[in-house]
């Protein structure tokens, strides 16, 4: 009784303590950084699972005699399952906790990554990659935890940096084909491309939840135990006060991204993450057309369908061309990571979508296939930045209690533009290169346009917990 009445009386005990008051004064430090590494591997495996399909296709075309639509319906098998899953992992991170959906998600992505290994026929494998696509839909999700333990001033810096570990899983993959394909096969190169799940599994009893949830479920002395935690691994001093709760039980609803306060960024912003996967995809299935048949002119236009093409098995050549266009997502997170905290989100994001359009003019004109290689590259360079960039404005732009479905919705809405690009950047581009150039130019510019016309700027904004403090803040 001694020691509650003593506290009580330290007039420090009835101060009210806001999470991003006490991650501002303890800092980025050990605890940022283990938790970076850790939620990093789930973008690796996200990245990892995702540059598979380029390199699983052409094998399995070959050892299984399969037709060119049986290819692609295992690439959009895998972005059907995260399509779909998206919004639903969102759902369950607003809802039971961003620790307990990353675990889920994880696991689901691991135990259907191995199955996939011993997939008997072509139904199967098309079966469970799709499964292990809609474990990727909450992988992904890993933003949203790590975004809530960052101090504002370096939240956009961070979430960039941690975006890098995707181009780290594309690298990684590529390297593990070269070393396993030619001696063991695509089965072990799918045993083996668990290893990041994997290793998070057995380090995720180390991972907290956030203290914004926390708060938002009323479990505010969970909330202050775990910044206290972050305290110590930093050696920082907790501020005085106390953090209170903002208990809200009808978390992660759909009503709430189009509520009259969010409806207009919601929207935007789905037409943005549409846009930003539809061009990046694109761009990729249409390098390797334009490359292969020296730009355009080497391109000719048919009338009708195409004989099916003939079998044609991955070589060291293909891979390191695969090596040199996954390098290219460097460059733009250097750049990003350059411009984020200092122009802002909003403009940020649009120079990507108007340079990503600047650097696709040249390939209008007859240019050598080094010109072609730079200018497809500059342009991938630009369009991956984008996506690390809409990334940390949609983790900013929602409050906690919606944050993660917002993310998922934007996810599902992504995935949808991978899904529409290869009748583009593939069925299209045998008509007409230019009308192909032009479609993704056309949208590109649009979503550019649309990134000025954001409602706020988060730079330099704490994160919001409910929609009452959004409410608040622009009364």
């Amino acid at each position: 009784m001694h020691a509650i009445s003593s506290e009580m009386s330290n007039p420090d005990y009835f101060q009210t303590l806001t999470v991003d008051d006490a991650l501002e004064t303890i800092g980025f430090g050990k605890f940022q950084w283990k938790l970076s590494l850790l939620t990093g591997l789930s973008w690796t495996a996200d990245a990892m699972e995702i540059m598979i399909i380029s390199i699983l296709g052409p094998q399995l075309r070959c050892e299984w005699r399969l037709p060119s639509y049986k290819v692609a319906l295992m690439t959009s098998a895998v972005f059907v399952g995260i399509c779909i899953s998206s919004p639903l992992w969102g759902h369950v991170f607003d809802t039971f906790g961003r620790r307990v959906g990353l675990i889920m998600s994880m696991c689901w992505t691991l135990f259907y990554g191995l199955l996939s290994a011993f997939a008997p026929t072509y139904f199967w494998i098309l079966f469970l990659r799709c499964l292990v696509g809609f474990g990727i839909g909450g992988s992904s999700q890993a933003v949203t935890l790590y975004s809530e333990f960052l101090p504002i001033k370096i939240r956009g810096t961070c979430i960039t940096m941690m975006s890098v570990f995707w181009a780290v899983g594309c690298v990684f993959e590529v390297l593990l084909a070269l070393w396993i394909m030619p001696k063991l096969g695509w089965r072990w190169l799918l045993i083996v491309s668990t290893l990041p799940p994997t290793i998070f599994i057995c380090f995720c009893f180390w991972l907290p939840e956030s203290p914004r949830f926390d708060l938002l479920t009323g479990n505010a002395e969970r909330a202050m135990a775990t910044l206290q935690r972050v305290a110590k691994d930093n050696g920082k001093a907790m501020p005085p006060g106390k953090v209170t709760a903002h208990t809200q039980k009808d978390r992660g609803q759909i009503k709430d991204l189009l509520s009259p306060l969010y409806w207009r960024t919601t929207l935007l912003l789905w037409f943005i993450w549409f846009v930003i996967a539809f061009s990046y995809y694109g761009l990729v299935l249409l390098s390797s057309q334009l490359l292969q048949s020296g730009g355009l002119c080497g391109c000719t236009v048919t009338q009708g369908a195409k004989a099916e093409p003939s079998c044609k098995y991955l070589t060291s050549d293909d891979y390191k061309g695969l090596l040199w266009t996954s390098l290219a997502e460097f460059p733009g997170a250097l750049l990003i990571l350059l411009v984020i905290d200092r122009i802002g989100r909003k403009k940020s994001e649009a120079i990507c979508f108007f340079m990503f359009c600047l650097s696709i003019l040249p390939l209008y004109a007859c240019i050598g296939r080094v010109a072609l290689t730079i200018c497809i590259s500059i342009a991938r360079a630009f369009i991956s930045g984008g996506t690390k960039v809409v990334v940390v404005y949609t983790s900013e732009a929602f409050p906690t209690e919606s944050r993660a479905l917002a993310l998922g919705t934007c996810y599902g809405m992504a995935n949808l533009g991978s899904l529409v690009t290869p009748f583009v950047s593939e069925v299209m581009l045998r008509y007409s290169v230019y009308l192909t150039l032009s479609v993704y130019i056309a949208i590109s510019l649009l979503a550019g346009v649309a990134c000025l016309s954001l409602p706020v700027e988060t730079l330099g904004r704490g994160l919001q917990e409910t929609y009452l403090e959004q409410e608040e803040e622009i009364q």
